[in-house]
């Protein structure tokens, strides 16, 4: 084994890890314990504590060539069994920044640059998203909820929603849950036209002036169209990614503030006012259980002094009766291994072996029913976890997804639909589209 000599980080380099108190580390190997992500597949041998370690040694450049950064999920689980209170989960984030960004791994940088130029991580026109949003809302008209349609562009709208690519492109029918509880709830609500992914990649691939655009881009519609508040996207990165952009676009300009709120809160505001009502019997004989997202959970609260661990569990408790706790859950939950850009990622075993310790939580409660807030999350335990660990049985749903299926929909009165329907009509002309009935 050769010697390793201690080398100085570039100025630039140390001054940022400063901020993070490097030097605090003991180098004991708590992070490591914690972490799911060590010894990974063709990455045996790296874990988060070497990793520490060879940044205190300078060693920078090999750090930054590894795939041991882009196979961190950022679920915050080194951070949190670390005694001297090291955040690792930003230190990682940089290393990822300071990658060529001709040398991101797979996807991910298209998707930021198909963002940043057209408005959403696949490029999908404007014209094929307004004419996609006009005929399944059509369709859901048709089928459930007459007189619905997607408000696109409302001034002073109460809600502003961001849809997720993924569903515009492909998953077209999982909008149907927000919709539905929009509908049920008589909501005031909205889509842009333009700039409307809910995921941020940007976080995923550390590149900071893009998480900083992102967030701009939702405060400029915000304040344009006079919007009261904004629903976090439900994607865990997409929501903290733009919290943190919104928290830098405000230490710019106090003026950049604006109000939004968590699907949570939302989702428990409606039901407390009496705003849906809910009927537990379309989910009797099945048990549910809740996965804690990393980035609306441990992460959230660590950065910005909150989390929601009792509101998805207090949403649950009004739509269904049987319900078990994973272990461990809350601040010390397991990642799924989808985060940190992992599910659209090119390192689908690695995360496959990172959420090991998800699968046997599932496995352990014995549930019919996974239940998520959050995209990457969903798809994950959905797709990837039964692909590696085949005895897992059992179906995956969004928080969302059983609250719209509880649902007593009461079709509105006629006045309100033909009303409606003259809304929409005299929106898709305006915006140039046909929808085929």
């Amino acid at each position: 084994m050769s010697t390793v000599i201690p080398t100085s980080l570039d100025e630039e380099i140390r001054l940022h890890l400063a901020k993070f108190d490097f030097s605090a580390c003991l180098a004991c190997g708590a992070c490591s314990s914690g972490c799911p992500s060590g010894d990974a597949p063709d990455n045996e041998g790296w874990n988060i504590r070497k990793v520490l370690r060879m940044l205190a040694y300078g060693m920078l450049d090999e750090v930054v060539a590894s795939n041991f950064p882009w196979l961190c999920t950022g679920c915050g689980r080194c951070a949190l069994a670390c005694p001297m209170g090291l955040d690792i989960v930003p230190i990682m984030l940089h290393m990822k920044h300071l990658r060529s960004r001709d040398a991101v791994p797979g996807v991910l940088q298209k998707g930021i640059v198909n963002n940043l130029e057209s408005g959403n991580n696949m490029n999908i026109s404007r014209d094929d998203y307004l004419q996609g949003m006009a005929e399944l809302g059509q369709q859901l008209s048709d089928e459930e909820c007459p007189g619905f349609y997607v408000p696109v562009d409302r001034a002073a709208a109460d809600i502003l929603f961001f849809p997720n690519s993924k569903e515009v492109y492909g998953d077209f029918e999982d909008q149907f849950w927000w919709w539905k509880i929009f509908y049920a709830a008589g909501e005031n609500w909205t889509v842009p036209s333009e700039g409307w992914e809910a995921v941020d990649w940007a976080l995923f691939t550390g590149n900071y002036e893009g998480i900083r655009a992102l967030a701009e881009r939702k405060i400029e519609f915000i304040k344009r169209h006079g919007i009261r508040r904004m629903i976090m996207p439900d994607c865990g990165g997409g929501s903290y990614g733009c919290r943190t952009g919104m928290k830098h676009c405000i230490e710019l300009n106090e003026e950049n503030k604006v109000n939004f709120i968590y699907l949570y809160d939302y989702l428990k505001e409606i039901i407390e006012q009496g705003r849906i009502k809910l009927d537990k019997s379309v989910h009797a004989g099945k048990l549910f259980t809740w996965h804690d997202s990393c980035k609306h959970g441990r992460e959230l609260l660590k950065h910005y002094g909150q989390a929601f661990f009792d509101e998805p569990r207090w949403i649950l408790s009004q739509c269904v009766d049987d319900f078990v706790e994973m272990t461990p859950n809350r601040e010390a939950n397991y990642c799924c291994g989808a985060g940190g850009g992992n599910w659209p990622g090119p390192f689908e075993k690695q995360s496959a072996f990172h959420g090991r310790y998800k699968a046997e939580q599932i496995r352990r409660t014995g549930a019919d029913v996974v239940v998520v807030g959050c995209s990457n999350c969903r798809d994950q335990i959905m797709k990837r976890l039964p692909k590696y660990y085949k005895d897992l049985k059992y179906e995956v749903k969004y928080l969302w997804q059983v609250v719209a299926e509880a649902l007593v929909i009461e079709p509105w009165a006629d006045d309100v639909v033909n009303r409606a329907t003259l809304e929409a009509a005299a929106q898709w002309k305006a915006f140039g589209i046909e929808p085929e009935v």
